[in-house]
C-alpha cells in the first residue's frame, strides 16, 4: 500500500519543528487541528463532517474538553460507523510523554472500558498507542499495561499499511478491525464493564440489605427489596448526572465527611425531586402523580455502608467513567441484577438469593443490541414511513409496547430510534422552523450540532413508549434507564436554559407509561373465587393486570401500534398454577408449552389493525409437539418474516435456539419472508437477511412441523413426502424410545459388577441386560458395549433377586420416587411415580422389543447413524429403536435423501446436531414397493443386497488390524454408500437438479 503524500508531509513537518512542538506553548487543540485530524482524514474518516451527515450518522464525534474532578469528562474523538461507536481517541499535546505518563493511559482505558469498546487510541502525533480496553483499568497499572501497539511518528510511513489495515474506515467496514481485536490476545483477568459494575452494585445490595434489615426490624421482605433498589438507583442516577455535568461533581463523595450520611444524602434526593420530577425521587403528594414514597425517607442506615459505596465511585479509585456509561450498558447490568432477590430469614437477617425462575432458566440473558435494532427498525421503522415529525405529524399517536420489558432494552432501542428520527426530520424540514420560542423542538449546541430539546425528548417518551413487567424492580429499572436516556447529551448549562424556558422540571413521570403487572393474566383469573381466600403474597405473585383499565385510552383506540420484546424463558414446569387459566384464554395452549407461546398470542391481540409485532423467542415451536396449536394459530396471521438463528449463540453462555418473528395485524398473506442465519460473523444483520431471505408459501406449511425452506427446496421435500408413506404407518407405530432408568449410576453397571452379582446369585442374570448408550451406535456398524442395565421392570418380585436388591439398597435414598405432595426445595431421589424404589423409573411395556432384531439410532446426532442389532441389546433414553429385520427400510432411512428430509423437520441442537426421536423419525416418507411390478421388486432386492453388503463391510472394518485392509474397506463402504444413495434417488424419481439440492445440504 502506497503511503499518502500528506502523511509524508505531516511527519516531515513534525520532525522539522519537533523542538517547538514539545514546548508547553503548543497545545492540544493545535495538535488536533494540524496533525491528528489530517492523519485520520487520510485513513478515510470524515473528521470535519464535510459530507454533511445527520448527527446520528457522523463518522467522528468531537467532544469539548470539559474538566470534571481534574480530568476531562469525555474522550476527544469517537469514531463511528453508521452511528455505532468503534473506538475512542484521546489526544494530548506533544509535550506529554505518553510512553511514561500513567495518567493519560488510565484515562483512555477508563473511557474505552466503560463504553465497552475493545480498543482505543492515545496519541499526541509524536506517539501512537493502542490499548486493549477489555481489561479492567486499575490506577496502579503501569503505562504499558494492556498496550498492544506503540508507534512513534517516524514509524508511520514504514508501517502505514498496518495502521490503515486496521484503523481506516474501509478496514472497519471490511471487518479487519474486528479480526484484529479477535487476534489480539485477551489477557487474563479480562472483565467487561457490565460484569464489573454488576459485581459492584451486587456488593452494594448486600451491604445495604444487611444494614437496613438490621436497623429497620419492622420492614417486610417486599419493603426491604424496594428500599434497597431505590437507594441504589438514586445513587447511580446522581453519580451519572455528576459525570455528565448536570450535578456538581463530588456531591456524593462529600457526604463521607461527617456523620448522619443518609439524612444528608436524602437532602440531595429531595433537591433532585425539585429539579427532575422523576418518579425515582417522589416524596410529596402531587396532583395526577402515583403514590409517593413514604418508606425510604424514614429509613435508618448506618454511615459505614454508604461510605464504602461512595469511596469507589470517583476518579482515580473508580475505573468507571460514568459519562460514557450508556443506558444500554446499564440495562445489561440491571438485567442480571434483577435475577436475584433479597429474602428475610426468621431472624430478620437479609439473604441474597437467585430467583427460582432464573435458576431454572440457567441465568439471565440480555438481548444483544443488533437484535433490538433489527426488531425496532422492522416495526417502529415501518410505522414512521411517510409520516412527519412534530406534535401534529401523526407520530405522536403511535404507541409502542414491550409487555415483558425487563430492564427496558427494547424500549430504550425504540426510544432512541424515535429520537434520532425526530431530530433528522426537523433538520431536513429546516431547523429554523423548529427552534424558536417555547414551541421549539430542537436547539443548537455550542459546537453547532442540532439536538432535541429536553422538553421534546420528554414529549416523545410520554407519547410513544409503554411497558409492562411482572417484577416491580424491573419496572423501576426500565424507568431509570429511560430517564437517563432523556438526559443523554445534556449538561447543567443546557438543562438550566431549558428549565427557564419551559418553566418545568426536567424529567417526566413515567408511572402512566411503565406499569407493573402480569401481562398474561387479567382480573378474570379470580372469577368464581373469593379474593379473601388469597393471601397477600399470592396476589402479588399472580399480579393480575387489566389492560383495558391500565391503558384505557390506548385500548379504546384499538390497541398498540407496535408490540416488541423478548418474553421470558420460563419452562412449562413453572406454569402449573396458571395452566387452567391459559387453557381457557389462549388458543395456542398446550399442556407442555413454554411461557413465550402465550406471550406471542397476547402480543398480537394487543395490536391495533395494521400494527406490527416482533419478538425474539425460541424456535422450538417450529417442530415441537407443543407448538402445534401455535403453528395452527400462526397460519391464520399475516406473517411478514421469520428469521431462524438455529443453534447460534445469539445469547452469550446460553443455547436458546432463537428466532425473530414479525407479524402485522391484517388479513393473512399468501407467503412470507424467511431466512436461516448460518453465522454471527456479520457487520449488519439487516444486510445479511436481505441477502439470504426467501419466500415461504404460508399455505404449504405442515401443521405437524414447519420447514422454512425456499420454494425449490420445499418442492423437493414435497416430492419426497408425496412419494412415500410415513414411517410410523409403515412399521405400524412400532418406534420406541430407549429406557430411562432415573438413576444410571445405580442401574447401569460394568462387566465386573455383572460378574460379581451373578456369582453371588445366578438368578441375577435374568434381569441384567446388555446395554447401549447413544454414543455406542454408529452408522451401519456392529453394536457393542461393556455396559449392562439392571432391568427391574414394574411389578418385579425383588425378593427373588437378593443380590440385586442388596446392591441397589446402597442407592435407595436416590432411587426413591418423590411423593406427589412433596413441598421441600430439592428431592434427593427420582421423579414422582407409582414405582418401587428398586424398579425402573418409567413403564416400559414394550421391553420385549429390545430382545428382538432391530434398527437402532442415537436420539441426538449430526446425520443418519442407524445401526442393526441382532444381539438383544437394551438401550438408554438417548436412543430410538425400530423392531424390524427390513434391510430395505434401513437403506432408505440411512440415505442422504431421507436424512435431508429429517433435517428439515427435526429440532436442532447446538453444534449442528438434530433430534432423531420417534416424533420425527415416524414422519420419514418410506417409498413402498409394488410387488406386482418386477422393476420395483428388483430395486427392492438390490437395496437389500447393498445393505447386507454394507453391514458386512462394516463388520470386517471393525475387525481389521492391517492399515491397507482398513483403507480398502473404507473405499468399498464409500462406494456402496453412493450406490444406495443413487438407488434411493431413482426410487423417489428425483431429477438431477433435485439431487443437487439434496447433496448441497447433506
Amino acid at each position: 500500500m502506497n503511503v499518502p503524500d500528506r502523511i509524508k508531509e505531516l511527519t516531515e513537518t513534525f520532525a522539522c519543528n519537533l523542538e517547538s512542538y514539545k514546548k508547553g506553548i503548543y497545545n492540544e487543540t493545535q495538535t488536533r487541528r494540524e496533525f491528528i485530524d489530517p492523519f485520520f482524514e487520510e485513513l478515510g474518516w470524515d473528521v470535519a463532517n464535510k459530507q454533511g451527515y445527520a448527527e446520528a450518522y457522523k463518522d467522528v464525534i468531537h467532544e469539548d474538553a470539559i474538566k470534571v474532578g481534574g480530568v476531562t469528562k469525555a474522550p476527544d474523538y469517537c469514531f463511528r460507523i453508521g452511528g455505532a461507536r468503534k473506538f475512542f481517541l484521546e489526544a494530548k499535546k506533544p509535550s506529554i510523554n505518553l510512553q511514561e505518563d500513567i495518567l493519560p493511559a488510565y484515562q483512555l482505558r477508563r473511557y474505552g472500558w466503560s463504553a465497552k469498546l475493545p480498543l482505543s487510541i492515545l496519541t499526541d502525533f509524536e506517539e501512537f498507542a493502542v490499548y486493549d480496553c477489555r481489561v479492567k483499568p486499575v490506577k496502579t497499572d503501569k503505562v504499558s499495561h494492556s498496550r498492544i501497539l506503540y508507534l512513534k511518528y517516524t514509524d508511520y510511513t514504514d508501517r502505514w499499511e498496518e495502521i490503515a489495515g486496521v484503523f481506516s474506515r474501509d478496514a472497519i467496514l471490511k471487518g479487519s478491525f474486528d479480526k484484529y481485536i479477535e487476534s489480539s490476545k485477551i489477557k487474563k483477568g479480562t472483565t467487561e464493564v457490565d460484569a464489573a459494575f454488576l459485581q459492584e452494585i451486587e456488593r452494594w445490595r448486600e451491604l445495604l440489605a444487611r444494614n437496613i434489615a438490621l436497623r429497620n426490624p419492622d420492614l417486610s421482605q417486599r419493603e426491604l427489596n424496594f428500599a434497597v433498589q431505590q437507594t441504589i438507583d438514586r445513587i447511580v442516577f446522581l453519580r451519572i448526572c455528576e459525570d455528565r455535568g448536570m450535578e456538581a461533581y463530588g456531591g456524593l463523595m462529600a457526604l463521607r465527611n461527617g456523620e448522619n450520611i443518609y439524612r444528608r444524602l436524602f437532602h440531595l434526593f429531595n433537591k433532585a425531586d425539585e429539579k427532575y420530577n422523576s418518579g425515582l425521587f417522589h416524596f410529596k403528594k402531587e396532583k395526577d402523580r402515583e403514590n409517593c414514597d413514604n418508606l425510604t425517607p424514614f429509613l435508618r442506615i448506618d454511615d459505614k455502608p454508604l461510605k464504602d459505596i461512595f469511596s469507589n465511585l470517583y476518579y482515580p479509585e473508580s475505573p468507571y467513567e460514568f459519562s460514557v456509561l450508556t443506558a444500554d450498558i446499564l440495562g445489561q447490568v440491571y438485567e442480571k441484577f434483577l435475577g436475584k432477590v433479597i429474602r428475610l430469614t426468621a431472624g430478620h437477617q437479609a439473604k441474597i438469593e437467585e430467583k427460582p425462575e432464573v435458576r431454572k432458566a440457567g441465568g439471565v440473558y440480555y438481548t444483544p443490541d443488533y437484535i433490538v435494532d433489527y426488531i425496532v427498525k422492522n416495526t417502529v421503522g415501518k410505522l414512521l414511513e411517510g409520516k412527519k415529525a412534530g406534535p401534529r405529524g401523526g407520530v405522536s399517536h403511535l404507541k409502542i409496547l414491550d409487555p415483558a420489558c425487563g430492564s427496558g432494552s427494547f424500549l430504550i432501542g425504540a426510544y432512541q430510534f424515535l429520537l434520532d428520527w425526530h431530530r433528522d426530520e426537523y433538520i431536513k424540514d429546516g431547523p429554523q422552523n423548529w427552534s424558536k420560542g417555547k414551541t421549539s423542538r430542537i436547539y443548537q449546541s455550542l459546537k453547532g450540532e442540532w439536538r432535541l430539546t429536553t422538553e421534546e425528548r420528554k414529549r416523545i417518551l410520554l407519547n410513544n413508549i409503554y411497558g409492562v413487567d411482572i417484577d416491580h424492580q424491573a419496572v423501576e429499572v426500565t424507568k431509570l434507564s429511560l430517564l437517563l436516556k432523556v438526559l443523554e447529551g445534556e449538561d447543567e448549562q443546557s438543562i438550566g436554559k431549558q428549565m427557564s424556558l419551559f418553566q418545568e422540571r426536567v424529567l417526566p413521570d413515567l408511572s402512566n407509561n411503565i406499569k407493573c403487572g402480569n401481562s398474561l393474566i387479567g382480573p378474570d383469573f379470580y372469577e368464581h373465587r373469593q379474593m379473601s381466600f388469597f393471601d397477600e403474597e399470592e396476589i402479588f405473585r399472580v399480579n393480575a393486570f387489566d389492560w383495558n383499565a391500565e391503558f384505557a385510552e390506548v385500548m379504546k383506540e384499538g390497541g398498540f401500534d407496535a408490540v416488541i420484546g423478548n418474553p421470558p424463558y420460563v419452562r412449562q414446569e413453572g406454569l402449573m398454577d396458571f395452566k387452567p387459566y391459559f387453557e381457557k384464554r389462549f388458543s395456542v395452549y398446550n399442556g407442555v408449552a413454554d411461557l413465550y407461546v402465550y406471550f406471542i398470542e397476547k402480543g398480537v391481540s394487543l395490536l391495533r389493525q395494521g400494527g406490527f409485532f416482533s419478538y425474539i423467542v425460541a424456535n422450538k415451536w417450529f417442530r415441537a409437539n407443543y407448538g402445534k396449536p401455535l403453528r395452527q394459530w400462526m397460519k391464520q396471521q399475516h406473517i411478514l418474516e421469520i428469521i431462524d438463528f438455529g443453534d447460534l449463540p445469539v445469547f452469550k453462555q446460553a443455547t436458546t435456539y432463537p428466532c425473530i418473528v414479525v407479524i402485522q395485524n391484517k388479513t393473512p398473506g399468501a407467503s412470507f419472508q424467511a431466512s436461516k442465519i448460518r453465522t454471527l460473523d456479520f457487520s449488519n444483520l439487516q444486510a445479511y437477511v436481505n441477502q439470504h431471505r426467501h419466500d415461504v408459501r404460508q399455505a404449504a406449511l405442515d401443521e405437524s412441523g414447519w420447514s422454512l425452506a425456499n420454494r425449490s427446496t420445499q418442492d423437493v421435500l414435497d416430492k419426497l413426502r408425496n412419494t412415500g408413506v410415513p414411517l410410523g404407518k409403515y412399521v405400524n407405530g412400532k418406534i420406541y424410545y430407549g429406557i430411562k432408568t432415573g438413576l444410571n449410576e445405580a442401574l447401569v453397571i460394568d462387566d465386573a459388577t455383572r460378574e460379581k452379582l451373578i456369582a453371588e446369585e445366578p438368578k441375577s442374570a435374568e434381569v441384567i441386560k446388555p446395554f447401549l448408550a447413544g454414543r455406542d451406535i454408529k452408522r451401519y456398524q456392529p453394536v457393542f458395549s461393556e455396559k449392562h442395565v439392571i432391568f427391574t421392570k414394574r411389578g418385579i418380585d425383588i425378593e427373588k433377586y437378593p443380590a440385586i436388591r442388596n446392591y441397589l439398597a446402597q442407592f435407595k435414598e436416590r432411587l426413591m420416587p418423590r411423593p406427589k405432595d412433596w413441598k421441600g426445595e430439592k428431592w434427593q431421589g427420582r421423579k414422582p411415580g407409582s414405582y418401587q424404589w428398586y424398579e425402573i423409573q418409567d413403564t416400559v411395556d414394550y421391553y420385549a422389543e429390545f430382545e428382538k432384531p432391530k434398527i437402532i439410532v442415537p436420539a441426538i446426532v449430526k446425520s443418519a447413524s442407524y445401526a442393526f442389532d441382532t444381539e438383544g441389546f437394551y438401550s438408554n433414553d438417548k436412543t430410538t429403536i425400530i423392531p424390524t429385520t427390513d434391510m430395505y427400510l434401513l437403506g432408505l432411512i440411512s440415505s442422504r435423501a431421507l436424512d435431508y428430509y429429517i433435517h428439515s423437520i427435526s429440532s436442532t441442537k447446538q453444534g449442528g446436531y438434530f433430534e432423531y426421536k420417534p416424533m420425527y423419525i415416524s414422519k420419514l416418507p418410506i417409498r413402498t414397493i409394488d410387488r406386482n411390478d418386477p422393476s420395483d421388486v428388483a430395486r427392492h432386492d438390490q437395496m437389500v443386497s447393498l445393505v447386507d453388503h454394507m453391514l458386512g463391510l462394516n463388520k470386517r472394518l471393525a475387525e481389521s488390524k492391517v492399515p491397507q485392509t482398513t483403507e480398502m474397506l473404507r473405499r468399498q463402504i464409500e462406494s456402496t454408500d453412493m450406490q444406495i444413495d443413487q438407488l434411493v434417488y431413482k426410487l423417489y424419481d428425483l431429477t438431477e437438479d433435485e439431487i443437487k439440492i439434496v447433496e448441497s445440504e447433506t
